[in-house]
């Protein structure tokens, strides 16, 4: 530790700090434009300059590191100032400067409010300026259908320039020209590839770069805030949902360290307009094979006169991609009642949830990322599957320190990789110890094998999870306060539902099963819309978008959306969430769980619980590890030992494919929603003209 006085306060901060670390330390604010915490340091915008005694002029604090700052002459601490008249007029100066070229938008720049150089200038500059000279015009650059720009604005913090090239790992932004000529551009004028995108909009400190779709929509001081999750993939990053009146206007990342420190992906920042079109908004029974608009009465009625004559073996239940914990827990007391054990998730056939938590959980946690140094990914595209989590794949690998390999379809990662083949064959020469890289695996010590929800889904999943598993317990990746077994899990429902036993019981049907002709005389689907139903089926849909579900079904039981409702979820590493209600659900919709209670009142099946709270505590006493909100319960190692152990099926030989082949279109809300749709086109454009 080195010792600093720093404005007369005395502090010890690690010598590889840089000043404006030390400065924050000991409580002091030091403005700043260019520096953000998560990239590398440019040092060119000059905001925080802080005096240095015995130095003579400022210095950039952002570049200026603890060990480089010089004791006093009698070997006193070196003091610095934040505060002095020279910081002062020296802060006001680089003011000045930066506000030269600055059109005066403020009135009717989206920024405003949230603005960083709005805010610095009101607290460190001056109400004159002294140049008379025309503003500089620059042209606005397109970059897509999420990023929109007014170049006029930029101050040149390239901070959108590290990110794009540091975090997204798609360094298609940079500067042209030099002096008053220097632009942030695009250098082919074509919209960005990244799916992190919107995050530019987050870190630019001006109005440069602005949301798109969310432009001139509100005004940040008319909006009410709630704090949330996201449930577009696995992840479970940390949101804001901004609502004004019953309306969802915006979504915005929260700060949580251990999942997706402050980034989100594109489609969950922008899925917002599909939250509005296509709703379900009051119950429908078909009828001559039309559907019409029904009260719940009579939908409750249709329900209950089919299946007062089906026998309970032959009714089912599937649940969807962002199901939440409460509303299966609510249609798994319904289906018992009923003696049925047909229960699945969407993509859940090839866990046992009997076998262990650490089967089906990324054990290593996505912080736990950080320590691995050697990764094999196993069919799976985390650029896609969880846009997030591949932003912290690619951190640790630019530490130099992360070796990766991976099996399955070749994908740009952004991030090198050795590529080992495409199917099951080598895999299964990593089981058996025979391949080269079962001793890289074996040379670590944080070693992480990744499983993709693609290689689970297919009909040999079981055996492939066995595989990889052979594969953990072979390198020795299980050992005290590390277990590398990591299941990527694309959908928010899944892992919740594997805890509280959504799946198969015994003599129970699976979702194979459940969608093969003839085996289902009435099939609840709750939100799922990416099975096929075989004819002759009886489907009840619970759900909230008019979507490949609500098409296929007999009965329409309009649901609330996640930003809608109260529920529980459990992300693809085992921690528990909550999502807030930031709205109300449209028209005549309800909340799931409240649906499937009134539905067992007619059914005469009455479920005991009147209140989301009384459901919640049925639901702990059955699932204690779920009252632990944003904690992990761990997996049990001798879990995934055992599962290695096993005799497994015969895998096929088919290659890997990922499970998401489009980013922006997996699951209702993001098929609603035209911002997502123009997304797709573009990608989808990308990918021709590669192909070309």
């Amino acid at each position: 530790m080195t010792k600093l006085i720093i404005d007369g306060k005395e502090i010890d901060v690690p010598a590889e700090f840089t000043l404006l670390q030390a400065c924050e330390a000991a409580g002091a604010e030091i403005p700043r434009f260019c520096y953000h915490e998560r990239l590398s340091i440019a040092g060119n915008c000059r905001m925080c300059l802080v005096e240095v005694k015995g130095g003579p002029k400022p210095v950039a604090s952002c570049a200026w590191g603890v060990r480089d700052c010089r004791p006093g002459p009698k070997g006193e601490p070196p003091e610095i100032s934040t505060r002095s008249p020279m910081v002062k007029k020296a802060r006001e100066g680089v003011m000045e400067f930066l506000l030269i070229n600055h059109p005066l938008d403020c009135p009717i720049c989206d920024q405003g409010g949230e603005c960083d150089l709005q805010d610095q200038a009101m607290g460190y500059g001056v109400d004159t300026s002294r140049f008379a000279e025309n503003k500089r015009a620059v042209e606005d650059k397109y970059l897509g259908a999420l990023v929109k720009t007014s170049m006029n604005r930029c101050i040149q913090c390239t901070r959108c320039v590290r990110f794009s090239a540091e975090v997204a790992g798609a360094p298609e932004m940079g500067a042209t020209g030099r002096g008053e000529d220097m632009e942030i551009t695009t250098y082919l004028e074509q919209a960005l590839t990244s799916e992190l995108q919107g995050n530019l909009v987050d870190i630019c400190p001006v109005g440069a770069l602005t949301s798109k779709p969310y432009a001139f929509a509100a005004r940040p001081w008319e909006l009410g805030k709630t704090q949330s999750v996201d449930v577009m993939d696995g992840v479970g990053s940390a949101i804001r949902v901004d609502t004004r009146g019953r309306e969802v206007m915006r979504i915005l990342p929260r700060i949580n360290e251990a999942v997706n420190e402050e980034w989100i992906s594109d489609k969950t920042r922008h899925v917002v307009d599909g939250l509005r079109t296509q709703r379900l908004d009051r119950p429908y029974i078909r009828e001559n094979g039309k559907l019409r608009a029904a009260s719940w009465q009579e939908a409750f009625a249709a329900i209950a006169a089919k299946t007062s004559r089906t026998d309970g073996k032959r009714i089912g239940a599937i649940a969807g991609d962002v199901a939440a914990i409460e509303e299966m827990f609510a249609l798994k007391e319904l289906m018992a009642k009923w003696g049925s054990a047909n229960l699945a998730v969407q993509g859940g056939d090839a866990f046992s949830a009997g076998a262990g938590r650490s089967t089906y959980i990324f054990n290593p946690t996505i912080a736990g990322i950080e320590q691995a140094d050697a990764l094999l990914i196993i069919g799976a595209n985390p650029r896609k599957e969880a846009a997030v989590l591949n932003a912290r794949i690619r951190k640790r690998w630019r530490t130099g320190q992360l070796k990766v390999a991976v099996i399955g379809a070749k994908a740009d990662l952004t991030y090198d990789y050795d590529y080992l083949g495409a199917g099951t064959d080598t895999l299964s020469e990593l089981a058996s110890g025979k391949h080269s890289f079962t001793e890289v695996l074996k040379g670590a010590k944080h070693p992480i094998v990744l499983v993709g929800a693609g290689a689970l889904a297919r009909h040999d999943g079981a055996a492939v999870l066995g595989l990889a598993a052979k594969v953990v317990a072979g390198v020795g990746a299980l050992k005290d306060g590390w277990n590398g077994f990591a299941v990527l899990q694309d959908t928010a429902s899944r892992a919740g539902a594997l805890d509280i036993g959504f799946a198969a019981g015994k003599g129970g049907l699976n979702l194979a099963q459940m969608t093969t002709f003839g085996t289902l005389d009435v099939l609840f689907l709750l939100g799922a819309d990416e099975v096929k139903v075989p004819d002759g089926t009886f489907v009840v849909y619970i759900g909230t978008h008019g979507d490949r579900g609500a098409h296929r079904a007999d009965v329409i039981l309009p649901g609330a959306a996640y930003t809608e409702k109260s529920g529980l979820y459990v992300n693809t590493e085992g921690r528990v969430q909550i999502a807030s209600r930031a709205a109300f659900p449209p028209g005549e919709a309800r909340e799931d769980w409240a649906i499937v209670r009134a539905l067992s009142d007619v059914l005469g099946k009455k479920l005991p619980y009147d209140s989301l709270g009384a459901l919640r505590q049925a639901l702990f006493k059955a699932v204690p590890h779920l009252m632990r909100i944003d904690q992990i319960e761990p997996g049990k190692a001798e879990d995934v030992k055992a599962l290695a152990g096993k005799k497994g099926g015969k895998v096929d030989k088919t290659p890997f494919k990922s499970s998401v082949e489009d980013f922006y279109l997996t699951n209702p809300i993001a098929r609603a929603s035209a911002v997502m749709a123009e997304c797709s086109r573009l990608a989808s454009g990308r990918m021709l003209t590669a192909a070309e």
